[in-house]
């Protein structure tokens, strides 16, 4: 049999664990050079797609193909290393570099070692003693330093902080091969994928670019499937409208896509009214919530591996009032999440003090889970809290709450220790809200959370009438949820970023003693490049006998679509269909790009 013309083939793959159907007739393939974001709820089956693919895990029925020749590189979330190996026997095996002038003369392994700090960690440093964060950037880097034809990675921005994030995608958007990624972290999904598939209900659906356009997609699927799960279409609509409003980049092909969406989102209001929620929440916490004052916080050193102490905080005073939507971001090891439990009082100052205000009743999400009463039920667990919470405006029962957050009712009378590292997550969040807090400080809520997960707790967040506070890596949930950013740089202040954490990298990469001011760090902008008359009017016309053009090709598509599900049971008829489809987005999407480049011209 001669090989395939992907890399890796699957024809009506079947996989089920138990009674749990999670593939079911999948076929699609990977080409070389492909970028693939793999998206879905927790338990949908990602992990296991990515199994199948990597021929770690065989179908049930069904066939995988995949080219004699192909070199495959998995990172999972087992984060298992060998026993008594160090980071050099990991990341730079002999088997790969006989002699170390070989990858010390490599810039893309240096860049790797430096990008996932392991020159920090130190080459000959034993990996059994290092944490869960630690032991993840050392197996990342064992994949991302060998010349692999295809590159598989489950959740790789785990542990990784904003910079690190920001660094990983960069670095595997330039690389050559083929990647397919699984990740909840959406504005990675945007930077690094020419494709997104979804798992769910055992199918895969495939949709081109990135988040953004995936969030489009979805819409129009739901739309012209005439799909009536309001709640999941009404959340869709508010995440459009919040790419709508933000920086046109998020998705690749901005203008036409964006503009597509205009009829779903022209009459979805803001996501939420700040200034309404700041009154409010001044009503209920007065005019003080946490007041820091000339804090100092050192880290003890260790007598016995030589550590010295280390200053977190260093004279720091800061103020977080009613009302306020504060974004924390920060390298590794930085203070974060030793900032928070200065606020909620689990750890004192050295010097200085902390102000509480007297009407404060924060809810404090660690990164740690142990807290949960295994011995209840799911449900059980979060009416322990209350029964009926009020979220914002809404009156929400301890059910209703559980099931918005990805928890049917099946469900719901799951013992809480038989719960999945994502689900306890997703519990814990649950018996915060249901405490009906006036302030949340929230450690790394992202962890472990599916992408519905997310939005449907960015909804909740919207018409939270209080103080939020987020120490988070993930980007797009800092931007989307909270009104302000700052940073702990490393060196014992906080500084506050106007330009969110695009400016905290333009500071990072300034280095960490000189911060310049924002206005320093922005790039000039570029002159406007002065066209010729006739070369603007010429794109003018052709930018308009392209919309045309696209016009058509939409209809075109809708109507197949509506023919596709008309002969659903005409397996011929249905692969005809298809080819004739495929054949119009292949069409679109290259008038869409002609689209792009004339009215680009025509604006000049």
């Amino acid at each position: 049999m001669s090989a395939p013309l992907n890399l890796v083939n699957l024809e009506r793959v079947h996989k089920a664990h138990g009674t749990t159907v999670l593939l079911d007739d999948v076929s699609l393939g990977i080409a070389a050079g492909e970028r693939i974001g793999v998206v879905g709820r927790n338990g949908s089956g990602k992990s296991t797609l990515l199994g199948v693919l990597t021929g770690r895990e065989e179908p049930d029925s069904g066939r995988v193909t995949r080219r004699g020749d192909l070199a495959v590189g998995v990172l999972d979330q087992s984060g298992t290393l060998p026993p008594g190996a160090t980071v050099r026997d990991v990341v730079l095996p002999e088997s790969l570099f006989a002699a170390e002038h070989e990858w010390a003369a490599d810039p893309a392994v240096r860049s790797v070692l430096t990008g996932l700090e392991l020159d920090r960690l130190g080459l000959d440093s034993p990996v059994a003693p290092m944490s869960g964060g630690e032991r993840r950037r050392v197996a990342l880097a064992a994949q991302l330093v060998r010349p692999l034809d295809l590159l598989v990675l489950d959740e790789p921005t785990n542990h990784l902080d904003v910079e690190g994030v920001a660094w990983l995608a960069g670095y595997v958007r330039d690389r050559v091969g083929a990647l397919v990624v699984v990740t909840h972290d959406r504005w990675f999904l945007d930077e690094v994928c020419s494709q997104t598939w979804e798992v769910a209900d055992g199918r895969v659906h495939a949709y081109e670019g990135g988040y953004a356009a995936y969030t489009l997609a979805r819409a129009e699927r739901a739309r012209i499937a005439a799909v009536t799960e309001e709640r999941r279409l009404n959340l869709v609509r508010k995440e459009l409208a919040w790419l709508r409003r933000g920086p046109p980049a998020r998705t690749s092909k901005p203008r036409f896509r964006i503009e597509a969406a205009q009829a779903l989102i022209e009459d979805e209001p803001p996501p939420r009214d700040s200034m309404a929620l700041k009154g409010f929440a001044s009503r209920r916490l007065g005019k003080t919530v946490y007041d820091v004052e000339d804090v100092d916080y050192a880290v003890p050193g260790d007598p016995v591996t030589g550590t010295p102490p280390r200053t977190l905080l260093d004279d720091l005073t800061w103020h977080v009032g009613p009302g306020d939507r504060i974004g924390v971001v920060g390298v590794n090891g930085a203070g974060k999440t030793t900032l928070l439990r200065l606020l909620v009082g689990e750890t004192e100052p050295d010097r200085g003090r902390v102000v509480r205000g007297r009407t404060v009743a924060p809810a404090y999400l660690s990164q740690h889970v142990t807290e949960l009463p295994g011995r209840l039920r799911l449900l059980e667990a979060v009416q322990e809290i209350k029964r009926v919470a009020r979220v914002g405006d809404q009156e929400i029962s301890a059910s209703s709450l559980a099931e918005r957050f990805g928890f049917p009712a099946s469900r719901q009378w799951t013992p809480v220790g038989d719960l999945s590292g994502g689900e306890r997550r997703r519990l814990q969040l649950l018996r915060l809200l249901m405490a009906e807090p006036n302030v949340l400080l929230l450690d790394e809520p992202t962890n472990d959370l599916d992408i519905d997960t997310l939005t449907a707790l960015e909804d909740l967040l919207d018409g939270f009438p209080g103080t939020v506070l987020v120490v988070s890596h993930d980007r797009y949930f800092i931007d989307r949820v909270c009104d302000s950013v700052v940073a702990l740089m490393g060196d014992g202040s906080l500084a506050a970023l106007p330009g969110g954490v695009e400016e905290y990298l333009q500071r990072r990469a300034a280095g960490e003693a000189a911060l310049p001011s924002a206005a320093a760090a922005a790039p000039a902008p570029a002159a406007p490049v002065a066209r010729p008359a006739g070369e603007v009017r010429a794109a003018r016309k052709e930018a308009a006998r392209l919309e045309r053009r696209l016009e058509k090709l939409t209809a075109e598509e809708e109507r197949l679509h509506g023919e596709l599900a008309a002969a659903a049971t005409d397996h011929a008829r249905v692969l005809e269909l298809d080819e004739r489809l495929r054949a119009v987005l292949a069409e679109k999407e290259q008038v869409e790009t002609d689209w792009l480049e004339a009215a680009e011209v025509a604006e000049g």
